[in-house]
């Protein structure tokens, strides 16, 4: 195993926790810090715009690890420190309070930032979930709401609008894209969940572009569509995707594209790594570079950068997987279900609410989607996807 007197890891978050907690597992015993802009310890993301939301869940119960558990990570946590600075040949991080802080190997884990509409900070009641603390006062506003406009069509936007429509509020969705997140799952999967949506009761307003918002005294009064349409609101969520959180990178010495440019170690400089939602790296089964955004990625690539820090040689090669909940429908995705594949139902019966579905490119399967099918969607990723599996037992170096 390298010795290593420190480690530093960037954000505090799934990806960073779990690069952290790796480490530990494995026999590292050196320092380690965890430095996060935000004031929380570490949380969990995908229930904010679900549970958290819509009131189910308690805040607490997001967090991923009790105090005990923490403690035993024997790790300092530096919270509400934005890092503003990177020296990567000097594995050096600056923070917004002039604090600066080293560690022999550094990881980024610094996720992701909202995209926001031309205009939105100036005017109360529009909102971005991100955060904690964007989920719970995007809740207290929903509570005294009566119409929300949700702007995006993809994963995030769907399931704001699924909540708020369970809530009990008048929601209007409104998105370019054909269908509900037909850039994840294309437009026939796409079209079942617009579909879904409607029944509930939500107004969908698709293949539109949002030209901007409306106000009045300094409160948001709607969304105005390029089509001329005033979609009125009390409330509005901006949810058109977001972009890797990696200002704070500029001058650093790294490669930044779309994310932390790695290579198939996930290493994006000597001794430096990136994980999770920022990182972008070469994907040696896939013959390209990918860049994921969901929950499963960023504790897998975890185990992977934790055993490469200490010694070993491991290509990141998952295969590629998210999930999403709205109303009574799950979904899971494996591989990557690409808008331009050729979609067959396997197993089940759409018009039952469930079914698993194989996507075809050239003749071959590219991905797997299972509605309310969890376990065949498995199944059937095995068989036609493969069995590669992106963490591997760590053998000391």
């Amino acid at each position: 195993m390298t010795s290593l007197g420190s480690i530093l890891i960037v954000g505090a978050s799934a990806a960073g926790l779990s690069t952290a907690e790796a480490l530990r597992r494995h026999g590292y015993q050196g320092g380690l810090t965890l430095l996060d802009a935000g004031p929380h310890l570490p949380y969990d993301r995908p229930p904010l715009s679900k549970q958290v939301l819509a009131g189910a869940w308690e805040p607490s119960r997001t967090q991923l690890r009790n105090e005990a558990q923490l403690d035993g990570l024997h790790a300092e946590f530096v919270l509400g420190e934005p890092a503003v600075a990177l020296d990567a040949a000097a594995r050096a991080v600056t923070t917004a309070s002039g604090r600066v802080l080293r560690g022999d190997a550094l990881v980024v884990a610094t996720g992701l930032a909202p995209r926001r509409l031309p205009g939105q900070d100036g005017l109360a009641g529009v909102h971005v979930l991100r955060t904690l603390d964007d989920a719970l006062t995007l809740r207290t506003h929903l509570t005294a709401a009566e119409r929300l406009v949700v702007v995006g069509e993809g994963v995030l936007g769907a399931e704001i609008a699924a909540t708020a429509r369970t809530m009990g509020l008048d929601v209007t969705l409104a998105g370019m894209g054909r269908t509900l997140l037909g850039d994840q799952v294309g437009d026939v999967i796409g079209e079942m969940l617009a579909q879904t949506h409607a029944e509930r009761g939500v107004r969908l307003r698709l293949g539109v572009t949002v030209e901007g918002l409306t106000g009045a005294d300094g409160r948001v009064t709607g969304v105005r569509l390029a089509s001329g349409e005033l979609l009125s609101a009390d409330a509005v969520v901006v949810a058109i995707g977001s972009r890797p959180a990696t200002g704070w990178l500029q001058d650093s010495g790294l490669t930044v594209g779309d994310g932390v440019e790695c290579d198939s170690r996930c290493r994006a400089a000597e001794g430096v790594y990136a994980v999770g939602d920022v990182a972008s790296w070469d994907h040696e089964g896939l013959g390209r570079r990918l860049r994921l955004e969901n929950r499963t990625n960023a504790t897998e690539q975890a185990q992977v950068v934790a055993a490469n820090i200490l010694g070993a040689d491991r290509p990141y090669t998952p295969i590629p997987y998210f999930w999403t909940d709205q109303y009574d429908v799950k979904i899971q995705a494996h591989g990557l279900p690409s808008p331009a594949a050729e979609v067959t139902i396997a197993e089940g019966d759409p018009a039952q609410h469930r079914f698993a579905a194989l996507y075809r490119e050239n003749g071959q399967v590219t991905g797997v989607i299972g509605w309310n099918m969890a376990k065949q969607a498995r199944l059937l990723r095995q068989q036609a996807l493969g069995s590669r599996q992106p963490t591997h037992p760590l053998t000391p170096a």
